[in-house]
């Protein structure tokens, strides 16, 4: 089973791809240490899984806290399972409450405060997956993130850049200079960051396995917070929540090599199926056949990615509310009509068809005994809400911004609804049925770079060949809206050239962090005991794939 890759570095990186029997790769390397700690004490993918999660909250707050929402895809050794641990919103939100609130005028919830959060669902996360799935004892899963909250970690040069930069945004929220500007600003790149509100919520968490979280003292503190600056959130609201585990969705494609693959995403009310609909249209033509960093490879990729997002924006939202459903936007009768409308000597912008018939962290983790993991938790747009829980470090997110308020969409708020989501874990398997195996658990981070990144790395593995730490160093494009792209400045100048000359408005970035997402992947060699895996993580975040 080993992978026939081209290991050499292609691109330019200082990152080198990692190979071992157990395996963490995510955008911090204490956390990504967390969870190899736990691989040594006898746990499994799982158990780091959930370590670097906890962990990661504390050290990468630009992105994640304690008030995040999650999901996962999780290989036990033979069957794929989904995890959906986004909440949902309050009960007394409707479109109502807003006009009522902000006014008539507006056509999202607020993008922040406390009318911008809904129930968080990490923490129910970590506790399922834990109790389904889990080798160690859950408190034990949250020593390693409760010590980097007590004793403090220096904070490393892309999480200060991003804190830099909204902690002016956010200062006014209730709670956050408190939490995260402890000297009147926010960290230097290196300076001492203490988090003891967060560790004192760990404890009680680890304590309770979540209970104090949801029903209990974290849950009584966030909805007195919320009251006292106006929001509707209550303990109910908490205790009320589950997660739910899923059948995950999928899109068949073939390697260079002919072998059967399938990618695999959490079904709606997240964005992944934009990531199968783009590879499903891709199907309909011969990519491996064009040069991989070419012209025309790099504009079917993006004309494909605008035909996925045109139906995703329009008909993705929490199952129960879409027109259509996940199979009809999979069809692969219809994914040939939209295939059919790409003109390979311009760009286009693209509509919705007519399918029916009539701020984010991410890890990865794996184990020698086989289980792989594909985890990633978010607060959107960097610190989320902004809002902070005084005393518990409870950092919530703001995914009810997510909502529309025109009644014609089906992301319309309602009271216990899930918003539509950009945070998606994926995977991909080898082979059909009972003969289906494992291959990687991956994931690239950042809004609706999220899809688009898990085509391109996957597209050059698959069918290029690309070692995963080349696929993850490579230069990418970014479709925004229109005819609008971003391309990173590390793009080959004479596609960016061709790409502009077929009618796409290139925008060339140099700041990778802000437009270009980042990556986690381990991919199965062999046999997890014997060959292992080889990791990959992304040179544009701080992190770091570990194994032994």
């Amino acid at each position: 089973m080993t992978a026939s890759f081209d290991w050499t570095r292609g691109y330019a990186s200082q990152r080198l791809p990692i190979f071992g029997r157990n395996v963490v790769a995510t955008s911090h390397p204490l956390a990504a240490q967390a969870g190899l700690l736990m691989l040594r004490h006898g746990g499994n993918a799982v158990d780091a899984a959930i370590a670097t999660a906890a962990a990661m909250s504390i050290l990468e707050p630009v992105s994640n806290g304690l008030g995040s929402d999650a999901f996962c895809l999780l290989w036990d050794g033979t069957t794929l399972h989904g995890l959906n641990a986004s909440g949902p919103a309050p009960r007394a939100w409707t479109p109502d409450y807003f006009r009522r609130k902000h006014g008539a005028g507006e056509r999202a919830p607020p993008k922040r405060g406390w009318d911008s959060v809904t129930v968080p669902g990490a923490v129910a996360a970590w506790v399922t997956m834990s109790e389904r799935f889990g080798r160690l004892r859950f408190a034990d899963l949250l020593a390693p993130a409760i010590e980097i909250a007590e004793r403090g970690y220096a904070v490393p040069v892309v999480v200060q850049q991003k804190w830099a930069a909204a902690a002016s945004l956010l200062a006014d929220q209730p709670g956050f200079a408190q939490a995260f500007m402890p000297r009147g600003r926010a960290p230097k790149v290196g300076e001492l960051f203490r988090f003891p509100d967060a560790a004192r919520t760990l404890r009680l968490i680890a304590q309770s396995k979540g209970a104090a979280y949801y029903g209990g003292e974290i849950a009584q503190a966030a909805a007195n917070h919320a009251r006292a600056h106006g929001g509707a959130i209550t303990v109910d609201d908490f205790a009320a929540y589950r997660p739910e585990w899923v059948t995950p969705i999928g899109m068949a494609c073939a390697d260079r090599h002919g072998a059967s693959h399938t990618l695999h995403e959490i079904p709606p009310n997240g964005q992944g199926i934009a990531a199968l609909i783009a590879l499903g249209i891709l199907q309909n033509f011969d990519l491996a056949a064009l040069p991989l960093d070419g012209i025309a490879s790099q504009h079917l990729q993006i004309e494909a990615m605008k035909l996925a997002f045109a139906d995703t924006y329009r008909f993705v939202a929490e199952p129960a509310s879409m027109e259509v459903t996940s199979a009809q936007l999979l069809d692969p009768a219809y994914l040939a009509a939209r295939a059919r409308l790409i003109d390979m000597k311009r760009a286009q912008d693209f509509g919705h068809g007519n399918p029916a018939k009539g701020g984010t962290i991410y890890l990865s983790t794996a184990d020698e005994r086989g289980m792989m993991v594909s985890f990633i938790q978010s607060n959107y747009m960097g610190f989320g809400s902004g809002v902070v829980v005084p005393g518990y470090g409870l950092s919530m997110q703001n995914r009810g911004h997510s909502f529309s308020l025109d009644a014609a969409n089906p992301n319309l708020v309602a009271p216990g609804k899930r918003p539509f989501h950009t945070i998606i874990p994926a995977f991909l398997t080898r082979g059909t049925g009972e003969a289906r195996e494992a291959v990687m658990s991956f994931g690239v981070m950042g809004a609706n770079m999220q899809p688009q990144g898990h085509l391109q790395t996957l597209l050059r593995m698959l069918a290029h060949g690309q070692n995963p730490q080349a696929a993850c160093d490579a230069p990418r494009w970014r479709f925004n809206a229109g005819l609008e792209i971003n391309v990173e400045a590390a793009m080959d100048p004479v596609t960016a050239a061709g790409l502009q000359a077929l009618g796409h408005r290139v925008v060339v970035i140099d700041d990778s962090y802000q437009d270009f997402g980042a990556g986690q992947f381990i991919w199965r060699l062999g046999d997890p005991a014997v060959e292992g895996y080889v990791a990959a993580s992304d040179p544009r975040r701080d992190g770091q794939a570990v194994a032994y």
